[in-house]
């Protein structure tokens, strides 16, 4: 399984790209501004997008993705799953004929190119080789962590979280987690602002950390631009143990 990081920032400028990652050649996780890097011909094999929720930075790709792979006479419809709230979202304030059309009713109602397909806290999605397991985290809204499984290993996304009771142990019961990406979106100097809008900060993700029992690669992501260094040396100084890097656009990361 091939992970391509097309955009892991929380925020834009200086090269920066918002949350999306390319698995394989077909499936994404978050349709941020990464994905407007890829090749045409890489745009048009996704037919797969599992969102974690629905805040700007990993969904404003997606429009253009649709409007990119829609065909009248299509093949295969482009499959977007996320908690119904989340759906619900992209529907009032994105696919709505004002900000963008419906793809979900065209070139047909009965028969679209865009589907919405729910996908709830302990569902698991199996699309070819690999099995998609969602899990609750905590937020400022609905928000989805995902483990992904295949042969070779498993590795996870938090998706934007704080502190919270439900990803550990999910982490915890995959035995062979090889990857964690895991945001921390401020240094701990903005750890009230961090608490406040849901995110992670240095010292509680390091506490968190604590509970992890596996010793996978912990790959950084989400941090707001120009913050990046100060965040990875206080993680790093707080965890010494733990393999902990800097994710960046155009990593490959392989389980």
């Amino acid at each position: 399984m091939r992970i391509q990081i097309l955009g892991c920032s929380g925020g834009i400028g200086a090269g920066s790209r918002t949350s999306a990652m390319l698995i394989d050649n077909d499936v994404l996780i978050d349709a941020g501004t990464g994905i407007g890097d890829l090749a045409l011909e890489d745009i048009d094999s996704i037919r797969h997008v599992f969102l974690t929720h629905a805040h700007l930075d990993h969904v404003a790709g997606l429009p253009m993705l649709a409007d990119r792979v829609f065909e009248e006479n299509f093949k295969e419809p482009l499959n977007v799953y996320a908690r119904e709230e989340t759906l619900r979202a992209l529907q009032d304030h994105l696919f709505n004929d004002v900000i963008w059309p419906d793809f979900s009713r065209l070139p047909s109602a009965q028969n679209p190119m865009l589907r919405y397909r729910v996908c709830s806290p302990g569902d698991t999605v199996t699309i070819d080789h690999r099995d998609f397991y969602a899990v609750d985290v905590m937020h400022t809204v609905p928000t989805l962590g995902y483990t992904v499984k295949n042969s070779g290993g498993a590795f996870a996304v938090s998706g934007d979280t704080k502190t919270n009771e439900t990803l550990w142990p999910v982490l915890n019961a995959c035995e062979d987690l090889r990857v964690l990406v895991i945001e921390v979106s401020f240094p701990d100097e903005m750890a009230k602002l961090a608490a406040d809008s849901g995110h992670y900060c240095p010292s509680t993700l390091t506490e968190d950390l604590e509970q992890l029992h596996h010793s996978p690669e912990i790959w950084l992501t989400g941090m707001k631009p120009g913050e990046e260094e100060t965040i990875l040396e206080q993680v790093t100084k707080a965890a010494p143990g733990k393999n902990i890097k800097m994710l960046s656009r155009g990593t490959v990361l392989t389980v």
